[in-house]
């Protein structure tokens, strides 16, 4: 029998989990028979933590002791308040996870411990590694990251045959993002890519909210915002016209006793238009349907070019979206696969295909982004070189995995440093793009400018960056991995955050046990990563190896693999070491 391995949608505002079993792709409903999960975490009046319904129903009368779309805050170097106490976006993140997590186990009735996650495809290389790591927190190794429109193509071609060109328009509660695809023989390809991470259905919320505050201002003199707990039923109250307003033209909005004045309470009861809403939200539209057409100009298509329209995300059920596309494209939209539960069941067929499945899909994924580097040159005038011209490496719309080198030269006689800076986005300027990573390489050869150095940038399949320099001519080499360039965990913070999600879900005092056991997989953990790169080391240097030595290399990593895969953390740390030793030596 194959591993089991989950695919998770995590996320804005609903997050799902599915799998694969004999070929049939099922999302897993919770004990209720609720298939989605609120993406809410908040602490109960007893100190026990909600996640999903129970604190989607706190939120409107607690709202300082429930956390929302915290995905929109991934990847950033934050804090969040929860019931007096902080965590970051991970953390938080980590709890909707391990809760679906909890939910394939009942349904499984074994442990889970792999997942395949989504992300938008428009997600930066820190957000993505944000997402590996709250996977990693809530216990589950994160086996791939994929894009969501890529999750729901491959939901999609598991029903269907024969050669198309479709654009998935992916619109959910806090990002945006739009892709390219081709489906021809079980192979889905991604052809481009473009989107928005802080665009969703949380914004055109809080269009009507301002509508309804605005309302009450207007006719009272009041100002709601004053009151988190009257804007927690105001928000409330306008996701739920929103939703009303995709299947009806006029929706009545009514809260009663919503605020007081001098002693008089004030209701709410306004009627809301489709047409009104939708006014609001067309800028939103817009700029989608811009995003649209960068898609497909990147694959290289016109409007004609495409085949179907594929709906992802509940927001596209606002009927002026599948409107302004069919308008655009001539295309009706494909409403036969369910928006808000394709992207989870795309997820589960590549963890499937992963676990050794028998499912069809071939998965060929794109980076949405361009990444390069800095350097001397010359960025249009002409009058002199400018020293941060901006060097695309790898372009935007490249199929994963993808690995390219540049080869630069140092501008002065007797350089013995080359700082590499890496950035992201098309500027050429490259200050005017977002630097994600740097290193300094040392002890280059004391001759006449012009020494050569190759930068080489890998983008794995999870769109993690890999980056080294060389100095050509000595093999002199210094690389890194860009993670997440704003707030990376580290071991034991990994293990510190981790005991903390633990105890969230267990009621346990983080004392001096949790602080133990925390330090303990801290340590497991920087054993793993240093076997893994002692592995990836070796086997980089095997030719250099004599037959003797070649040998005991590939025993010692044979053995590491095993331990590895059998966590006896002891042995590894033994065998990690006798192998760094052989290393030592041949490295020097």
């Amino acid at each position: 029998m194959s591993e089991i391995i989950i695919g998770i949608d995590l996320g804005t505002t609903n997050s799902e989990v599915a799998i694969v079993e004999n070929g049939i792709v099922s999302v897993i409903a919770d004990g209720e028979g609720r298939k989605m999960l609120p993406s809410f975490v908040g602490i109960g009046e007893s100190g026990e933590i909600l996640v999903g319904e129970p604190a989607r129903n706190q939120y409107i009368l607690y709202p300082e002791r429930t956390i929302k779309s915290i995905k929109r805050r991934m990847g950033e170097d934050i804090q969040v308040e929860l019931a007096g106490k902080h965590y970051s976006p991970q953390e938080i993140s980590a709890v909707i996870l391990k809760q679906l997590k909890s939910v394939a186990e009942d349904y499984v009735k074994k442990p889970v411990h792999k997942a395949v996650i989504t992300v938008p495809a428009y997600f930066s290389d820190s957000q993505r590694q944000a997402t590996r790591e709250a996977g990693e927190i809530a216990g589950l190794e994160v086996v791939r990251i994929i894009n969501e429109p890529t999750a729901a193509a491959l939901a999609y071609e598991a029903r269907h045959e024969g050669r198309k060109r479709i654009l998935v328009y992916d619109l959910g509660g806090g990002t945006f993002d739009v892709s390219v695809v081709s489906i021809e023989d079980d192979v889905v390809e991604v052809l481009a890519s473009h989107g928005n991470n802080k665009l969703g259905g949380d914004d055109f919320d809080a269009k009507i909210v301002q509508h309804i505050v605005s309302h009450i201002h207007e006719k009272h003199g009041i100002d709601l915002a004053e009151s988190r707990h009257v804007m927690a039923r105001v928000n409330r109250a306008a996701e739920s016209a929103k939703r009303a307003l995709s299947d009806q033209p006029f929706v009545r909005i009514d809260e009663e006793y919503l605020i007081e004045k001098e002693g008089t309470p004030i209701h709410l009861s306004l009627e809301l238009s489709r047409y009104e809403y939708e006014a609001m939200i067309a800028e939103y539209i817009d700029e989608t349907l811009e995003a649209v057409h960068i898609a497909v100009s990147g694959a290289n298509m016109t409007a004609s070019d495409i085949d179907e329209i594929l709906l992802v995300g509940g927001s596209t059920r606002t009927p002026v979206i599948g409107e302004r596309l069919f308008a655009e494209f001539g295309v009706e939209p494909q409403r036969n696969i369910d928006p808000d539960l394709c992207v989870a069941m795309g997820a589960s067929i590549q963890a499937g295909i992963i676990a050794g499945e028998s499912v069809s899909a071939v998965l060929v994924d794109v980076t949405p982004y361009t990444y390069g580097t800095s350097a001397i040159g010359d960025i249009g005038n002409g009058d002199y070189y400018y020293p941060f011209k901006y060097v695309p490496i790898i372009r935007k719309n490249s199929p994963l995995p993808v690995s390219k080198t540049e080869a630069f030269y140092t501008a002065a006689d007797g350089q013995e440093e080359v700082l590499v800076r890496i950035f992201q986005g098309e500027d050429q300027d490259a200050l005017n793009n977002i630097e994600i990573g740097e290193f300094l390489v040392k002890g280059l050869r004391k001759v006449p400018a012009g020494n050569l150095i190759t930068i080489k940038l890998a983008l794995d399949l999870n769109g993690i960056l890999h980056v080294s320099a060389q100095e050509k001519e000595t093999g002199l080499e210094k690389s890194i991995t860009i993670n997440n360039a704003i707030a990376r965990f580290e071991g034991m913070e990994i293990g510190h955050a981790q005991a903390r999600v633990n105890a969230l879900f267990g009621g346990a005092d983080t004392g001096d046990w949790v602080e133990a056991q925390a330090d303990t997989e801290a340590e497991e953990h920087q054993a793993q990563v240093k076997a893994r790169a002692v592995v990836d080391k070796a086997q980089t240097l095997l030719e250099k190896a004599s037959h003797e030595d070649r040998e005991d290399i590939i025993d010692l990593i044979e053995q590491i693999k095993d331990n590895l895969a059998g966590e006896d953390f002891e042995a590894i740390e033994t065998a990690t070491n006798r192998l760094a030793d052989i290393l030592y030596y041949l490295d020097v």
